[in-house]
C-alpha cells in the first residue's frame, strides 16, 4: 500500500542547525539540491514519503498549532527518541503503544520549535 502523505515541509529559521539536528536524528546526511536555496532534503533512498526543511517567510516553526507530520521510526522508535534528545530536541510524548492499527508513536520538539511525530507500525 502506498502512503497518502507524499510531501511535508518542515519550517526552519536556521538551516545549518536544522540540517545538523535532522542528520543526527535520521542518521543520514541531508542534501541541499540547489546551492544557495533555503531548502534541504533527505537522500532518495530514505523511502517514498519525502520531506524538506524550508526556510522562508511563508513557513514558520510552530509547536502548538502548526502542521504535524510523522516520520518513520525506521524500526527503532526508542533509538530515534534517544537521538532526538542527544541532538538537542525535547521529547514531549515518549514512545507509546497505540495498538496494532496505529503502532507506537512519539512526538518531539525539534531544533526549530516544530512538534514532529515518530511512528513505528504495530507488530502483525
Amino acid at each position: 500500500m502506498s502512503s497518502i502523505l507524499v510531501w511535508a515541509d518542515i519550517p526552519v529559521t536556521d538551516m545549518d542547525r536544522a540540517m545538523k539536528f535532522y542528520s543526527a536524528v535520521l542518521q543520514t546526511e541531508l542534501l541541499q539540491p540547489f546551492p544557495g536555496q533555503p531548502v534541504a532534503v533527505p537522500p532518495p533512498d530514505m523511502g517514498p514519503v519525502a520531506f524538506d526543511l524550508v526556510m522562508s517567510t511563508d513557513h514558520r516553526p510552530n509547536a502548538t498549532d502548526g502542521t504535524r507530520i510523522y516520520l518513520s521510526a525506521m524500526g527503532d522508535i526508542h533509538g530515534m527518541a534517544k537521538r532526538v534528545e542527544k541532538a538537542g530536541g525535547q521529547i514531549v510524548m515518549p514512545p507509546t503503544d497505540m495498538g496494532e492499527m496505529v503502532g507506537t508513536i512519539a512526538s518531539f520538539i525539534d531544533s526549530e520549535g516544530n512538534q514532529i511525530g515518530i511512528q513505528q507500525p504495530g507488530q502483525s
